[in-house]
């Protein structure tokens, strides 16, 4: 009887691209794809009042109870009004849930002392097939807003999707009552994106309005 030869080289599993960026540490994950172009990233000031602010990126495993509550009262603050007035609402549990997924990692401003007022959240991922990087979140306190610090911030996300390869595209959900944050994130580039709900009718006459857009933002990959 005939036998099969074997060969003497094992083939190797396939590794998805996406999944093994999530794996990385975080200062690999900074070297390899936020690749900021000075060390000086780390470092930012307020334009205004000259008060200087230190940027770190952590995954959220790295993050301390007390960061991550911040980040989370931060969102409440500024956001959940707009939740509640959404057909999900507002759920703490729900939402304190997605923020400690293992694969998020957040971009956070900090005060001299070490207290946050500002952060990014950020997850490179598929949607409907699609590899992007989702922007989970973009919060500032009342008087960082119209400092440029957004734009710093959805800058580093911008870095991260052209230095992640196959991935060519940031996204984002707003809400479609956050009349201020949607004008911002139309200013920056993004647009709606072709997988983002739109009206249609339901059964027995009831129509479905969604209540938020899907943007994305195409970037060049480096």
């Amino acid at each position: 009887m005939a036998t099969l030869k074997r060969s003497g080289k094992r083939r190797q599993a396939v590794v998805d691209p996406i999944e093994e960026v999530n794996r990385k540490e975080d200062e690999t994950f900074i070297k390899d794809h936020l690749c900021p172009s000075t060390p000086e990233w780390t470092e930012w000031t307020n334009p205004t009042t000259q008060e200087k602010f230190s940027v770190n990126l952590f995954r959220s495993a790295s993050m301390s109870a007390e960061d991550l509550g911040a980040c989370y009262s931060l969102v409440e603050e500024t956001s959940r009004a707009d939740y509640e007035a959404s057909a999900t609402g507002w759920r703490p549990s729900k939402k304190l849930a997605e923020m400690k997924s293992p694969e998020l990692r957040y971009i956070v401003v900090k005060t001299a002392a070490g207290v946050i007022r500002g952060f990014t959240s950020l997850m490179p991922t598929y949607e409907e097939g699609e590899p992007v990087i989702y922007c989970y979140e973009v919060h500032l306190k009342p008087e960082l807003r119209g400092t440029g610090l957004s734009t710093v911030l959805l800058g580093f996300l911008e870095s991260i999707a052209a230095n992640t390869p196959p991935i060519r595209k940031v996204m984002l959900t707003c809400f479609l009552s956050n009349e201020r944050a949607l004008h911002f994130y139309q200013k920056f580039g993004f647009e709606k994106d072709k997988i983002s709900p739109e009206p249609r009718k339901l059964r027995f006459g009831k129509e479905f309005t969604p209540d938020y857009v899907i943007l994305s933002k195409v970037v060049q990959g480096c």
